[in-house]
C-alpha cells in the first residue's frame, strides 16, 4: 500500500518493509544517495527504530539509524533504482534513563500501537567539498572549545574561524566551499600534538546479545552493523574495526551468508578483527568455571575454523567487574591480553593504571589495558580525546592509548563523519594524536615501550551494578542447573562411551552449552534485560534442562545403572565423595546418621544427630548450632541464624542493576511466625514477610544443618536478606569463584573495602579461625554481604546474610514474581568439608541400579576434578579438567579405568603444550592451578591394554 510522509507505522518490535523507487534526475555532478527519515528519535543510534536496505536483487546494501540515514545510489540518471527497507519498530524502552516501569519490555504488555510516523523520504545530491568543510569546522571548533580561554591555539582557530565565516557564501554554500576551506588550512595542518599522546583508534560498535531488546533483534541489529562497517571500508582503505562474540558472528552466517563472506574477506585482510575470543562477552562473575573454559573454547574455535584466526585479545569492555580467576583462564584459553572498560564506572575509587599486569588467583598474569578515554563508545570528540591523554595514568613511560570508538550497546557502530574527524586528527595541534590501527598492533607497541609494567593482583570488583548478583533469580536459577547437568551428561556419556560404545551426543551437548553461554550474557545472567529476554531465557533452561536429564538417562541405561527412584544405588557426579559414595560413581551409599527431634515447652523445637545439635526457636530462628566434634558453638551469644531481613530497595539509577548501601538504613519490620511445628524428622516454619509468604524445612543432613526456603515474592522495590551470625573471629572471609575463592576483608579499613558492601560467590563462603571453620553452602544464591560485628563477652563475630530476593520495576516492572526455591545448610569443620558441602547442595545424588565405577580418579583431595569429556575434534579422546582448590601446593596421581596411552598437557583448546612433565600421570600444582589432560583410548595393537 501506499504511504506518505507523516504516516504513523510500526507497532511495538513490529517489523514493516517499504519499497522505495528512486530516480537520479539528470544533470547531477554529486553522488546521489536515497536519505530516508524512518521517524527517527534524535537519539543515538539502537535503542529505537532501524532498518536494513537492501538493493532489487536482495543484496544488503547498508543499515538506516538515526544518526546515519542514507544509502547510496547507483551513479547517473536512469531508470528508477528500487531499495527495500526492512524496519523495525523497536520502542525506546530507555526513554531518556528515566527507568519508569514500562510495559514495552514483553510482546504480552507492549500493545498495538504504532511507534513511529515516517519522516522525509529523498534523493539528494552529497557534496563532497561541503561534507569536508562541515568536518574542518567541527573538528576545529570542538578542539578549541576543550582548549584553556587563555590558549594561544585556541584564539588562532578561532580567529581562523572568523575569517572563514566572512568568506563563505550563506547564499551559494556549495560554490564558495572551497575558497572558504581555504582559511581553515593553516590552522587545521598545524600539527604537534598536546602531551604527544597517541590513540590508537580502534572501529567498534558495542552490540548487547539482548538487553533492551530480545535476542531475535539482536540478530538483525548485527546484520545493519556489519553492513554499515563494510560499507565503510569501501571508503576508507585505513578503517579498522574490532567485533567480538563468535555467537554474533555465528548469528549473520544463519542469517546473512552472503554478508558473512564478504566479513570473512575483510577479515584475511585484517580490516575487520573478531577480538575477544568467547561465544559472547559474558559476565565473569556468576559463571561458573567451566562455562567460562567454554565461552573460549567454543568461541576461538568458531573463529579459528571460519576465519584461521585466532585473537590473543580478551575483550570484555562493558562486564560488571571481573573475576580474580579470569588471567588464569584467558591465558589458558591462548590469550595473553586483555581489554576492559567498566571500572571507570566505578562510585568511589579509580584503578591506579591504565596499562598493567593483572595478577589472579593462581599467579597467572595478563597484560591488561584499560582506555583512560573511559568510553568504548567514543566519536572522537575533543573532551574524550582530552581526558584520554589527560588520565593516563603510564603517561612518559608509554603515550599511547587504544580508544574504541563507533555508537555502540545497541549497535550501530562507526560514522563516516568519525572517520573524517579521525583523519583530520592524526597529527592536530591541540589534540591528541589519533591513528587509527588494529589492535594487536597497539598491544605489540605497548608492550615494547612499556617494559615494566604495574600489577594489580586479585578481583577487578565493580563499585557499581551490586544489585547484578541477586536480579532475576530464576534467571540465575536456570544457569546454575545446566550448569551442572552439563557436567553431568557429559560425565555419564563420556563414561558410557568408552565403557560400552555408547554414541557420544556430541552435538545435542554442544548446542546445549551454546545456550547457556549464550544466556551468560552481561545483561542476560546478571538479570537487567527486558521482560522478553528473561521469559525466553526460563523457557530456553527448561528446554536444556529436559534434554540433560534425558542424555544423562541414556548414559547411565548404557552403563547398565538405569535411573530411577532407588536409594539404596546412588549416582554422585561431583569430584567428591558424597554420602560415602566415591567421586563420579554409581554406588551404595552409608546409612545417614539418624536426626531426633524434641519440643520443649516453650515453643522450640532440639534437633540433633551424632555430628550437630540444633535448637529452633519458639519465633522460627536458629539460637544454637553446636557442632559436637569439636565442641564449639556456631551461634554467637545474644543473637539468632535463619533470620530473615526485608529493606527498602530504592537505588539512585540502574534499577535493576544496583544495590546502593543506604537500604540499610531502611528495614522493613517483620512480624512473628504463623506456625513452628515438627515434620517428617525436621522443622517447618511458616511466616508473612512483608505481603510475601515463607515457609522453611530446616533439617539435619549429617555434618550440615539445611534450610530449604519456600517463597511466594509479591514485593515491590523491596531486598530480601536471610542471615547467619556465625561465632567465628576473622577480619576476611573465603568465597568460592571459578576454580578456587577468594579472600576478602570484612572490615572497613580503606575506601576499597568500604565499597566492597554487597560481593559474590557461588556455592559457598566461609569463615575461619585458625583451627575452626564454617561454611555456608546454596545451591542458587550469588550476592551477599559479610561484616563484623562485637561479640557479647569480647572478640567479634561474622554476619552473613544471603541476598536472596529484589523486586525491581525497571526494566521488568514484573521482575521476580512468584515462586522461589532456596536451599542453604551451615556445616563446621574443614575447608574440604565446606567444598563438598557445596557439591552435595548443586550435585545431588541420583537413583540408579547397577555400580559403576569413576571413569578417571586423583588421588588428592583438595585437586577436584570439574570436567570430563570428549575432544572437541571428534577423535574420541578423553579430556579431563581439574584445579587445585585448597589453594596450596598440591601432587596429584590421575589414573583412568580404560585402557589408554599416557597422557599429555594441553591447554583450553584441547592442544597440547609445547612443555610436558617427566611422568604424565602425576600432577604437580600451583595453588588454584588449572589443568587439561588429553588421554587416547588404547585403540591399536601396541597401545597400553592396561587401564592406569
Amino acid at each position: 500500500m501506499p504511504i506518505t510522509e507523516g504516516t504513523a507505522w510500526g507497532r511495538p518490535w513490529g517489523t514493516t518493509w517499504f519499497a522505495i523507487d528512486a530516480a537520479v534526475p539528470e544533470g547531477w555532478s554529486g553522488a546521489p544517495e536515497l536519505v530516508v527519515d524512518l521517524g527517527f528519535i534524535p537519539t543515538q543510534p539502537g535503542f529505537q527504530c532501524e532498518g536494513l536496505a537492501y538493493d532489487e536483487a536482495g543484496n544488503v546494501v547498508k543499515a538506516l539509524e538515526s544518526r546515519n540515514m542514507y544509502v547510496p545510489l547507483r551513479a547517473g540518471a536512469g531508470g528508477p533504482e528500487r531499495i527495500y527497507v526492512e524496519a523495525a519498530s523497536n520502542p525506546d524502552i530507555g526513554a531518556g534513563w528515566s527507568f519508569a516501569p514500562t510495559a514495552l519490555g514483553s510482546l504480552r504488555t507492549a500493545g498495538e500501537e504504532p511507534l513511529y510516523r515516517l519522516g522525509a523520504v529523498r534523493i539528494c545530491e552529497r557534496d563532497e567539498t561541503v561534507f569536508a568543510l562541515e568536518r574542518d569546522v567541527d573538528v576545529l571548533l570542538d578542539t578549541a572549545l576543550a582548549l584553556d580561554r587563555s590558549s594561544a591555539r585556541r584564539a588562532g582557530i578561532l580567529r581562523a574561524l572568523d575569517r572563514f565565516l566572512d568568506m563563505l557564501d550563506f547564499d551559494d554554500i556549495s560554490g564558495s566551499a572551497t575558497e572558504a576551506r581555504g582559511e581553515l588550512e593553516a590552522v587545521l595542518s598545524a600539527t604537534g600534538a598536546r602531551a604527544n599522546h597517541e590513540v590508537v583508534a580502534v572501529g567498534h560498535a558495542h552490540i548487547d546479545s539482548a538487553w533492551l531488546w530480545p535476542v531475535r533483534e539482536t540478530k538483525r541489529k548485527v546484520a545493519r552493523t556489519f553492513s554499515n562497517v563494510l560499507a565503510l571500508m569501501e571508503e576508507d582503505p585505513d578503517f579498522v574495526f574490532a567485533a567480538s562474540s563468535a555467537q554474533q558472528y555465528d548469528w549473520l552466517r544463519e542469517t546473512q551468508p552472503a554478508l558473512f563472506d564478504r566479513v570473512r574477506s575483510r577479515v584475511a585482510e585484517g580490516r575487520f578483527v573478531p577480538v575477544g575470543g568467547m561465544w559472547v562477552e559474558s559476565d565473569v562473575n556468576l559463571p561458573g568455571g567451566e562455562a567460562l573454559v567454554r565461552q573460549f573454547l567454543l568461541g576461538k574455535r568458531f573463529f579459528m575454523e571460519q576465519f584461521g584466526y585466532e585473537s590473543r585479545i580478551a575483550w570484555l569492555p562493558d562486564s560488571f567487574g571481573y573475576s580474580p580467576a579470569l588471567p588464569q583462564i584467558v591465558m589458558a584459553a591462548g590469550c595473553d591480553r586483555f581489554l576492559t572498560q567498566k571500572p571507570s564506572w566505578n562510585e568511589v575509587n579509580r584503578m591506579p593504571h591504565h596499562t598493567f599486569l593483572w595478577e589472579g588467583l593462581d599467579g597467572s598474569r595478563v597484560l591488561t589495558h584499560f582506555p583512560p578515554v573511559d568510553t568504548y563508545n567514543s566519536d572522537l570528540s575533543a573532551a574524550e580525546l582530552d581526558r584520554a591523554a589527560r588520565q593516563h595514568a603510564e603517561k612518559g613511560i608509554s603515550d599511547q592509548s587504544l580508544v574504541p570508538f563507533g555508537y555502540g550497546n545497541g549497535g550501530g557502530g562507526p560514522t563516516r563523519e568519525m572517520l573524517a574527524t579521525a583523519r583530520r586528527k592524526r597529527d592536530l595541534d591541540g589534540s591528541a594524536r589519533v591513528r587509527m590501527g588494529h589492535p594487536e598492533e597497539f598491544y605489540d607497541e605497548v608492550e615494547h615501550t612499556l617494559v615494566d609494567p604495574p600489577v594489580w593482583r586479585g578481583e577487578m570488583y565493580l563499585e557499581f551494578h551490586r544489585g547484578t548478583y541477586t536480579s532475576q533469580a530464576r534467571t540465575k536459577l536456570g544457569n546454575r542447573r545446566c550448569e551442572h547437568l552439563l557436567r553431568e551428561a557429559e560425565l555419564w556419556a563420556t563414561t558410557a562411551a568408552l565403557r560400552k560404545g555408547y554414541e557420544y551426543p556430541a552435538d545435542a551437548l554442544r548446542r546445549a552449552w551454546e545456550t547457556v553461554l549464550l544466556q551468560q550474557f552481561h545483561d542476560i545472567l546478571p538479570g537487567s534485560s527486558i521482560a522478553w529476554v528473561h521469559e525466553e531465557a526460563e523457557r530456553n533452561y527448561a528446554l536444556v534442562q529436559a534434554q540433560l536429564e534425558s542424555v544423562v538417562t541414556d548414559a547411565l541405561n548404557a552403563l547398565g545403572a538405569t535411573t530411577g527412584h532407588s536409594e539404596s544405588v546412588l549416582a554422585n557426579a561431583a569430584p567428591v565423595s558424597l554420602a560415602g559414595i566415591p567421586p563420579m560413581s554409581v554406588g551404595t551409599p552409608v546409612a545417614p546418621a539418624p536426626v531426633q527431634a524434641t519440643t520443649r515447652e516453650d515453643g522450640s523445637v532440639d534437633l540433633a544427630n551424632s555430628h550437630l545439635s540444633a535448637r529452633i526457636s519458639a519465633d522460627g530462628t536458629l539460637s544454637s548450632l553446636v557442632d559436637r566434634e569439636s565442641g564449639r558453638e556456631i551461634i554467637p551469644p545474644g543473637t539468632s541464624g535463619n533470620v530473615f531481613e526485608l529493606f527498602r530497595d530504592t537505588p539512585n539509577q540502574w534499577d535493576a542493576w544496583d544495590i546502593d548501601k543506604s537500604y540499610r538504613n531502611t528495614p522493613v519490620e517483620l512480624g512473628g511466625p504463623r506456625s513452628v511445628r515438627v515434620e517428617g524428622g525436621g522443622v517447618v516454619v511458616e511466616r508473612e514477610v512483608g505481603r510475601s509468604h515463607v515457609s522453611q524445612r530446616i533439617a539435619l543432613v549429617e555434618h550440615a544443618l539445611e534450610i530449604e526456603t519456600t517463597v511466594q515474592w509479591r514485593e515491590s522495590q523491596r531486598l530480601l536478606k536471610l542471615g547467619f551470625p556465625i561465632d567465628v573471629h576473622t577480619d576476611h572471609a573465603a568465597s568460592e569463584v571459578q576454580f578456587g575463592h577468594v579472600h576478602r576483608p570484612t572490615h572497613t579499613n580503606t575506601s576499597w573495602d568500604d565499597a566492597r558492601f554487597e560481593t559474590f560467590a557461588h556455592r559457598w563462603v566461609r569463615l575461619e579461625e585458625r583451627d575452626f571453620g564454617v561454611t555456608i553452602a546454596n545451591d542458587r544464591t550469588y550476592g551477599r554481604d559479610i561484616t563484623r560485628h562485637p561479640r557479647l563477652g569480647g572478640g567479634t563475630y561474622s554476619l552473613v546474610r544471603e541476598s536472596l530476593l529484589r523486586a525491581p520495576r525497571f526494566p521488568d516492572p514484573d521482575a521476580d514474581q512468584g515462586e522461589h526455591v532456596f536451599r542453604h545448610s551451615v556445616v563446621a569443620g574443614d575447608l574440604q568439608r565446606g567444598i563438598a558441602e557445596g557439591y552435595r547442595l548443586n550435585l545431588p545424588l541420583r537413583g540408579a541400579t547397577a555400580a559403576v565405577r569413576p571413569i578417571v580418579a586423583v588421588d588428592s583431595p583438595g585437586v577436584l576434578v570439574e570436567a570430563v569429556k570428549l575432544a572437541e575434534d571428534g577423535s574420541g579422546d578423553l579430556v579431563v579438567r581439574m584445579y587445585e582448590s585448597q589453594g596450596a601446593r598440591a601432587t596429584a596421581s590421575l589414573s583412568c579405568s580404560v585402557p589408554c596411552q599416557s597422557p599429555t598437557r594441553t591447554d583450553l583448546l584441547e592442544r597440547d603444550l609445547e612443555q610436558q612433565p617427566d611422568d604424565p600421570w602425576t600432577l604437580h600444582l600451583r595453588p588454584f592451578e588449572l589443568a587439561t589432560v588429553r588421554l587416547r583410548p588404547a585403540r591399536a595393537v601396541g597401545e597400553r591394554e592396561e587401564p592406569r
